[in-house]
């Protein structure tokens, strides 16, 4: 039998956080999504890594830069504080830049790795930082899907934790680009990350909500893709980029379904709704 809405998953989108290439924010996002102004392809920029002490911040790696913006902008919209937030991390590859170092140290004749590209190696580095950088305590999942569907995924435990807790989740997705050779075998073209707050309650200023049917969640068929070239080429070209077909239905207020990518012949049906 079919779930009910009062039965499936559904929370409010509060606010946002984008950061890619020639993505700097949400706002600049949104519009470019509603086709108010031209796409214009260009590196992404990482800020600085704002909230952290200054030994933190100079450790801090591109994909915890990554997070803490877009979750500062999430936050910022929403006009919400993160002490007693619980967050889900979710990325397809962690830190490609640093993965990469500890590659040509292990290749090398000197093999000590320093104790800072250690503890950034793990793929919950992010969230730890997060911690700091907040001064939060509370519960955070981090995790990773099989290759491009990591923000699927993401976005389906936060709907899980928000409809089991009662509690306000933000979810931080993120991925950053290998240098080569990895990136022959895992090519991700830049840095790319989306953080989105969401609340079991609606407020005067929720974009939508996004409802998920446990008993009809996944699907064959194909993911909706967008109609713009340069944006479906970023689309593709990152996992978490996957995201922006998501994130356009947001910009432009539209309700109905939407399929996102989270395992080949097998990906996630949401329904977008008002709040």
């Amino acid at each position: 039998m079919s779930a009910t809405p009062a039965q499936g998953l559904r929370a409010c989108v509060q606010g946002i956080g984008l950061l890619g290439p020639g993505l700097p924010d949400w706002p600049t996002g949104a519009a470019l999504l509603r086709g108010e102004t031209a796409y214009q392809a260009a590196r992404t920029e990482f800020p600085p890594a704002l909230g952290l002490p200054a030994a933190e911040r100079r450790r801090a790696t591109a994909a915890v830069k990554l997070a803490l913006a877009t979750g500062g902008e999430a936050l910022a919209m929403a006009g919400r504080g993160a002490a007693d937030l619980r967050t889900v991390f979710a990325a397809s590859s962690g830190d490609g830049p640093n993965c990469h170092a500890l590659c040509e140290a292990l290749a090398s004749q000197d093999r000590l790795i320093s104790p800072t590209r250690f503890h950034n190696s793990v793929h919950n580095a992010a969230s730890g930082y997060w911690g700091i950088a907040t001064g939060s305590m509370a519960a955070s999942a981090v995790l990773c899907a099989p290759h491009d569907g990591s923000f699927a995924a993401g976005l389906l435990e936060a709907l899980v934790q928000l409809r089991t807790s009662g509690e306000d989740v933000l979810l931080l997705a993120y991925d950053t680009e290998y240098p080569e050779p990895l990136r022959s075998a895992r090519p991700i073209a830049d840095g790319f990350a989306v953080a989105l707050l969401l609340s079991p309650r609606g407020t005067a200023g929720a974009l939508a909500s996004i409802a998920v049917d446990p008993a009809a969640a996944f699907t064959d068929a194909p993911a909706h893709t967008l109609e713009h070239a340069g944006l479906e080429a970023l689309r593709r070209s990152i996992p978490t980029a996957r995201s922006l077909g998501l994130l356009q239905r947001l910009a432009r207020a539209q309700a109905g379904r939407l399929v996102l990518e989270q395992q080949p012949g097998r990906h996630l049906a949401i329904e977008l709704e008002p709040c």
